[in-house]
């Protein structure tokens, strides 16, 4: 005697609703892997100076190990969470969060590797802030 195994509205459901869980799941982890920011790799490290195209024209040199330091200028020391909106060759745009301290969004454009412009905005110690600037590597950090 041969036993039949029928599908049931509510086993179908189940088997539906695991695959869409399955495939939700490997698409995230694509995404999550997919980007590179291979662009600001390029920079190279050292001393930068940061100069604001504000009409107060500031300035601040900054001592960097790598071009991702210049995501997140408004919060130097604070560890985020970041999630990439753009990556190209030449071009990223990253938001990130804060945790207490706020978040931003931040778009650069590598012109070569001593050279990028930055635009950033967001809120930092409750405070808002939009910032555009160029920065430009001066040299050698300094011990």
């Amino acid at each position: 005697m041969k036993r039949v195994l029928r599908s049931t509205p509510l086993l179908r459901r189940a088997l539906i609703a695991l695959a869409v869980f399955a495939s939700g799941f490997a698409a995230s982890t694509v995404i999550a892997q997919a980007p590179s920011l291979a662009g600001l790799d390029r920079i190279e490290a050292g001393l930068w100076d940061v100069r604001s195209r504000d009409a107060d024209g500031g300035h601040k040199q900054v001592c960097i190990e790598n071009g991702r330091a210049l995501i997140q200028i408004r919060h130097p020391r604070d560890l985020c969470r970041s999630f990439v909106v753009e990556d190209s060759p030449t071009s990223m745009t990253v938001h990130y969060t804060c945790p207490g301290n706020g978040y931003g969004r931040t778009h650069i454009r590598v012109e070569n590797e001593h050279l990028a412009q930055i635009e950033t905005q967001g809120i930092s110690a409750g405070l808002p802030f939009d910032f555009s600037a160029e920065a430009r590597r001066i040299g050698s950090c300094r011990p």
